[in-house]
């Protein structure tokens, strides 16, 4: 006899749902975004329309839509759905999922999708327990991140998984998945007199940055909020007020470990060294605000300093100097006036990498080349008059005190071979150094 009460007891669950919840896609159709991977003739369209699909690995930022993707491609395959947290799954359940699956599979000829939630949480035991049958296409494994899995995942698990990145949503796809909660009579708001003005729609397609759950999140405060107690429900209207006090402060997609820490600590770089005062100004910004120490963002700054502008403008480096120690003594919020100031004098000054290049090549030349002894005229006095009496020579090169000669410019050989690794660029004050070193190493050569 089938039970009486199941319905009312799936409708009382249904009724407790948040919003995020109840609109979370029923079809591919419905799927926000992703058209990368999901477009027609995409990667994971053509396995979807042929049938194919094997082991995924699904990694992006949160509220993307990886776990609903993932029960869409098993309602698509027609595959059981099992879900497990990766990160408090055991053997012993690893080990009956397998044993469900074979039994499905030999008694149903249906084949089964585990999906791992927090797959980069996944230890080499619990792998070792499901990888022979991940292989043997018992299980098909879906295992979803918001790690770089190149870094985080299992090498084992990567080389045997098709990787797909699914990307923030943009602004129009979260509005399109709002209106759609707004409008819809069963799952969303369609029944009530709601009306919801276009900057609220706006403001937070922008404050969930590409976060649909936390959009949806958002209206549903706005909504609940403002219904009230009334017997009958009266008409809801939603303004930018109203949406901006539901959302509150703006989620900061920014993981201080991941790739989100390096992504911008790059994109800072190479603004002030493209000369984009500001550019990098922003990207200070986010990472201030995200919770990124100070003092990580400054000696970057200081690395930049000698990297990208060196001696084309000897004061940056003083500059970034000063900008780390006042940062280690005002500390957070005085010091992002510091660091502001900083990059931007950075960002407008002169650009050369010629000392990196020029450490970079003796490195390489050290490291890979034939070493060059100390020519015995530069050597240390007291080794030299050792080794002369060693030699019974009392002699050898003398060594030219520099400060002796025109214009106290050395004119001796300090190296022993012909070699160049300093190139002057011609920006900024380098412009002048280039002439003079042009002039130094002419009379160089015109005493040899």
């Amino acid at each position: 006899m089938g039970d009486l009460w199941a319905s009312r007891r799936a409708a009382a669950v249904r009724a407790v749902e948040p919003l995020a919840q109840r609109l979370r896609p029923c079809t591919l159709d419905e799927f926000a975004g992703q058209t990368h991977i999901l477009g027609p003739g995409k990667l994971l369209r053509r396995m979807l329309d042929a049938d194919t699909i094997s082991s995924l690995i699904l990694h992006g930022p949160p509220g993307t839509g990886k776990t609903t993707l993932a029960e869409l491609i098993a309602s698509r395959t027609k595959r059981h759905f099992e879900r497990e947290n990766a990160a408090s799954v055991g053997v012993k359940r690893i080990r009956e999922l397998i044993d469900e699956a074979r039994s499905r599979l030999e008694l149903e000829g249906r084949r089964t999708i585990l999906f791992l939630d927090e797959i980069h949480r996944f230890t080499k035991a619990q792998q070792d327990v499901l990888l022979g049958d991940v292989e043997r296409g018992l299980i098909t494994l879906i295992g979803a991140t918001t790690e770089n899995p190149l870094f985080a995942v299992n090498s084992a698990l990567v080389s045997r998984s098709t990787l797909l990145r699914l990307e923030a949503l943009d602004e129009e796809a979260i509005v399109g998945v709002l209106r759609r909660a707004i409008a819809d009579p069963e799952r969303g708001y369609g029944n009530l007199a709601l009306t919801v003005s276009d900057d609220a729609l706006r403001l937070w397609a922008t404050k969930c940055d590409g976060d649909a759950r936390r959009a949806l999140t958002a209206l549903e405060v706005a909504v609940l909020s403002s219904q009230g107690n009334q017997a009958v429900p009266a008409p809801i209207v939603i303004d930018r007020q109203v949406a901006e006090d539901s959302i509150q402060q703006k989620a900061a997609v920014y993981d201080a470990t991941g790739d989100e820490h390096y992504d911008v600590a790059s994109a800072l770089i190479k603004s002030v060294r493209g000369s984009d005062p500001d550019a990098a100004v922003y990207w200070i910004a986010r990472m201030l605000d995200a919770g990124e120490d100070p003092r990580f963002i400054a000696r970057r700054l200081a690395i930049l300093a000698s990297e990208d502008i060196g001696n084309a403008d000897p004061r940056a480096i003083m500059v970034a100097s000063a900008a780390w120690q006042l940062v280690e003594r005002i500390g957070m919020p005085e010091c992002r006036i510091t660091l502001a100031q900083a990059a931007i004098y950075l960002a407008l000054a002169p650009k050369s990498n010629a000392s990196y290049l020029a450490i970079e090549e003796a490195l390489a030349d050290v490291r890979e080349g034939r070493t060059i002894p100390v020519p015995v005229h530069i050597k240390d006095a007291n080794v030299r008059k050792a080794a002369d009496m060693s030699k019974g020579s009392g002699g050898g090169a003398a060594y030219a005190y520099a400060h002796d000669s025109p214009g106290g410019i050395g004119t001796q050989d300090y190296l022993g071979v012909d070699k160049t690794y300093y190139r002057p660029s011609q920006h900024g004050l380098e412009r002048q150094l280039a002439e003079l070193l042009e002039q130094i190493r002419a009379s160089r050569e015109g005493t040899k």
